[in-house]
């Protein structure tokens, strides 16, 4: 009894523990039991592999423009150096915490303005069109981004910068020779990682762009307009192909992770 007692935190912590991981198993394994009987029928459907191919083009494409935005703000950020600093930075937080579905709406009503239709008019279409995709994918991952490459640029030691100031360098030689080399594996895990939300964002695709059969069918679209048609088998073949996509892209990202502690630990 007296052992009990004493180890009651420890056994509720592991059964608290256990009890979480059998909850998010379970449902992984569902996906990939009933997801992988169904898999080899769907991916010869043509609006599978169209899907398929418009998912991982349009998550590049907004990845590469989520970084080329998310790199200079966060050191922008992470240095202090904008007026209003921490205001910025409470803004750009909050956009992380609303619905997705609310993001895509107040992109809906800007690019449905005569701005829209003047983007429309000179060829560049957002609403309905693939276009309104990547820049969905981009509202989306965009406060993510920032905030991860924020946390990457906070985590180098200032008086590197300062060594490299007064030994001549300029502010743009710094940052190429002395904090990106030394972001790198953080960057590079950050990139992968906004990569993978963008391919599984959904609420704010649906409400710029809709979900349109071999049009606007991303893979979490493919999963949407299965289930309406009550095509649960094609719905979870597209879930397993994002899990699986989704599980290579963790793990590449845990490796450059893991790659940044060993060198934050030499260090």
């Amino acid at each position: 009894m007296k052992w009990l007692k004493s180890n009651c935190f420890q056994i509720i912590f592991y059964i608290l523990t256990a009890l979480t991981i059998i909850f998010i198993s379970a449902n992984v394994l569902v996906i990939v039991l009933e997801g992988s009987q169904s898999l080899l029928r769907c991916i010869s459907l043509p609006e599978t592999r169209f899907a398929f191919f418009l998912s991982i083009k349009s998550a590049c494409f907004s990845t590469v423009f989520c970084f080329l935005l998310a790199v200079p703000t966060a050191y922008v950020l992470s240095r202090g150096k904008l007026p209003f600093c921490n205001l910025a930075e409470t803004v750009l937080e909050l956009t992380m915490s609303l619905p997705y579905i609310v993001l895509g709406l107040s992109m809906l009503i800007i690019f449905s303005s005569p701005f829209g239709k003047w983007l429309k008019e000179i060829g560049f279409p957002v609403v309905f069109s693939t276009n309104g995709i990547i820049l969905a994918q981009l509202i989306v991952n965009l406060p993510f981004a920032i905030k991860l490459s924020t946390t990457a640029f906070h985590s180098i030691d200032n008086k590197l910068e300062r060594v490299a100031g007064l030994l001549g360098a300029s502010e743009q030689k710094i940052f190429f020779t002395v904090i990106l080399p030394l972001c790198k594996n953080s960057l590079i895990s950050a990139l992968i990682l906004v990569w993978s939300r963008a391919l599984g964002e959904f609420g704010a695709t649906l409400m710029l762009v809709g979900i349109t059969r071999m049009k606007t069918e991303t893979l979490p679209g493919s999963i949407y307009l299965n289930v309406s048609t009550n095509d649960l088998g094609g719905a979870l073949a597209s879930a397993f192909i994002l899990l699986i996509m989704s599980a290579i892209s963790l793990g590449i990202a845990n490796l450059f992770t893991y790659k940044n502690k060993r060198l934050g630990r030499y260090e």
